[in-house]
């Protein structure tokens, strides 16, 4: 199960757009962290996920395991949500 999800974004991104399209679509809630607006949290982005990229798509199950998913890549987010 699914705790929370959270995505790092940034205004000009596409496929940050995609996934949160993609995650409405699904009926899954998340909280957005838009690193132009938060630059101090671009750190902690990178730490997660290695990538200088956006989007991460942080999803925290419910034993508090995090699965880390960099881009619009449907195959890996797909089942971290499921």
């Amino acid at each position: 199960m699914v705790k929370n999800i959270t995505i790092f974004t940034t205004n000009t991104c596409a496929y940050c757009v995609m996934v949160k399209k993609w995650l409405g679509a699904k009926g899954f809630a998340y909280e957005e962290v838009n690193l132009d607006t938060n630059p101090e949290r671009q750190k902690e982005a990178f730490e997660l996920s290695g990538a200088l990229s956006v989007p991460v798509t942080v999803i925290t199950k419910e034993d508090d395991s995090k699965e880390i998913v960099v881009g619009y890549n449907l195959a890996k987010l797909a089942p971290a949500v499921g």
